[in-house]
């Protein structure tokens, strides 16, 4: 029994405490809403009356209004507080879960989308993400890392799978009962998303000061972070106190090309979002709603169980070789989506694709936090997401162009052979990558006394 909660991560997870719990349920809950929408938003517009061209262009533009807050948010958190930074986020995530239930005007929609929080993609491309996944990094140790963020991941498919499944059945009995138009039953699914902003607020309160960058007090006061560190590396006197975070030279030369290969990445996922698979399976299949919620929900299942294996299998064949292995097949299943002509093949490639998609997402989170200082990674992951959703933006209008002109099956071909590239350049560039060279403690193999002696240094 303990050697399997050992290599499934939850000894790994126990042992990091109660604040990992909660923010793998706040996760939980974003994802639930972020996968209803998936299912929904292309739909909804549609049902309004609006083109696939500004069905794009909406996606477009909400993706740019992510990568504003998540860039400022990402930057300034490790100074104001994590968690306030985590409650002003999920404020936002209420309010526009609240103008999507109630309005039906383009500009209002796209507005709260834009300054809000809403998942145009189905993906977790908020300020949300960078952000608790530097949490995480700081609640643990190299060797319970990797352990931890799979069970941050795998809880998070098994959201979206959640909220896929009750959006489509949800959407199909609403819209059976007398007086529901189909659009008075997409409104209702967007009250969940403003119930799951709620969840996310109570549980962003709960946490604990340990989620603060450590040597930074809640308050946001900064104490001298890491002072030893910096001493060593010759820093002549005194820092300023800055708002933004400072990233070093030498974590710009090892991000530099990871972020290029991830930008090529999220081009691809940006013309083939959720959001937009759906759609796409919708035009050409007109399967029931309730249907669709069953095909994205089994998808996002599968997701959550493969996901568990990604942690261990990092710990035998390393973070990368899981990234990029586990990777290619998901990518294979985007180029060859258009070509079959049922919809149980077009299912069967959905199930490879999202099955297997996530499994890269924990090593990476891994190994970005293996490769930068520690004071450094909620700058980094932020200005990952920036760059990943910077990536993304045009995905959605140039896919949204191409299916109002009939061509809508090339964006899958196009996004497939991204994705390889994205593979292909990932092995080459990172596979003897040199890890955890910034770690405040040594890295050894009694994860015991690690974590002894970190919760020691927590203090109060």
């Amino acid at each position: 029994m303990s050697r399997l909660l050992q290599e499934s991560g939850l000894l790994s997870l126990h042992r990091t405490g109660a604040d990992a719990y909660l923010i793998i349920l706040s996760r939980t809950c974003r994802m639930f809403a972020y996968g209803a929408s998936a299912l929904i938003l292309a739909l909804f517009f549609s049902s309004l009356g609006f083109s696939d061209s500004r069905i794009g262009v909406f996606m477009t533009l909400t993706l740019l209004g992510d990568v504003l807050l998540s860039f400022i948010l990402t930057q300034i958190a490790d100074r104001v507080g994590r968690r306030r930074t985590l409650l002003f986020g999920s404020v936002l995530m209420v309010l526009s879960g609240v103008v999507f239930a109630t309005c039906e005007s383009y500009w209002a929609l796209l507005g709260a989308a834009v300054v809000g929080v809403v998942s145009a993609t189905g993906g977790d491309f908020g300020p949300f993400r960078a952000i608790e996944e530097s949490v995480v990094a700081e609640l643990t140790v190299p060797e319970t890392r990797a352990d931890v963020l799979v069970w941050y991941v795998t809880m998070a498919s098994l959201g979206s799978s959640a909220g896929t499944e009750l959006a489509g059945r949800m959407v199909e009995s609403l819209r059976a009962r007398e007086g529901w138009a189909l659009v008075d039953a997409y409104h209702a699914c967007f009250w969940l998303y403003s119930v799951m902003g709620v969840v996310n607020v109570v549980v962003n309160l709960m946490l604990s000061g340990r989620c603060e960058l450590r040597g930074v007090k809640g308050d946001g006061e900064r104490e001298g972070l890491l002072e030893g560190e910096r001493e060593g590396q010759g820093e002549e006197g005194e820092k300023k106190e800055k708002w933004l975070a400072q990233i070093s030279r030498e974590t710009l030369g090892v991000m530099a090309v990871l972020w290029f290969l991830l930008s090529v990445d999220s081009v691809a996922d940006g013309m083939v979002s959720m959001a937009l698979t759906t759609y796409y399976i919708d035009q050409k299949f007109h399967p029931t709603k309730s249907t669709l919620g069953d095909f994205l929900s089994a998808s996002y299942f599968l997701s959550s169980l493969s996901t568990i294996f990604s942690g261990p299998l990092a710990r035998y064949i390393g973070l990368v070789n899981t990234m990029v292995f586990t990777h290619i097949p998901s990518s294979a299943a985007v180029l060859l989506f258009p070509f079959p002509q049922s919809l149980a093949g077009t299912f069967a490639l959905l199930l490879l694709r999202v099955g297997l998609n996530n499994m890269d997402q924990a090593p990476r989170a891994a190994l970005i936090a293996a490769v930068v200082r520690p004071e450094e990674r909620t700058a980094v992951m932020g200005i990952t997401v920036l760059f990943r959703t910077l990536a993304s933006v045009m995905g959605p209008t140039v896919t949204g162009f191409l299916a109002a002109n009939g061509r809508f099956w090339v964006a899958f071909v196009a996004a497939g052979a991204l994705r390889l590239a994205y593979d292909l350049g990932l092995f080459a560039m990172f596979i003897n990558i040199k890890l955890y060279k910034h770690e405040p403690v040594p890295v050894n193999e009694n994860q015991g006394l690690l974590q002894d002696e970190e919760d020691g240094e927590e203090g109060e």
